[in-house]
């Protein structure tokens, strides 16, 4: 099974493929503010590099927080829009052996159908000034 790995909770994000839980390649780099711009290419970028394409991907893991809420935003709302869009499954986790436990739960035909963020606190919403 092809597997697509996003994690963009902190600056730096990191992708990877994994072929059941044999790791093909991996991409870290420095997102930051860049990831919604960014995160598209990169992914392609991975693909390329195992001669792959969209339709190859059949499965997705994220690390769904805590984290950086605006990362985990944008990384999950690919993730989930990827898993819908290519009718695949799509496992969400956040301990620090997450890959692992997200690629058993694929494995084992588990799919979690959306992944919502983990934030890990209440937001900080500030009034609007007048």
């Amino acid at each position: 099974m092809i597997i697509l790995s996003l994690k963009t909770d902190q600056p730096e994000s990191e992708f990877a493929l994994f072929n059941d839980h044999k790791q093909l390649a991996q991409i870290k780099y420095l997102a930051h503010k860049d990831l919604a711009d960014t995160i598209h290419l990169k992914i392609v970028e991975l693909l390329k590099s195992q001669n792959l394409d969209w339709q190859n991907i059949e499965g997705v893991i994220c690390f769904k927080g805590p984290g950086s809420f605006t990362g985990l935003r944008i990384g999950l709302s690919v993730a989930n829009s990827l898993a819908y869009g290519l009718d695949i499954p799509i496992i969400g986790e956040q301990d620090s052996d997450w890959q692992t436990n997200a690629i058993n739960k694929l494995l084992k035909k588990q799919n979690d159908k959306m992944v919502m963020p983990f934030y890990g606190a209440e937001p900080n919403i500030t009034k609007p000034k007048k």
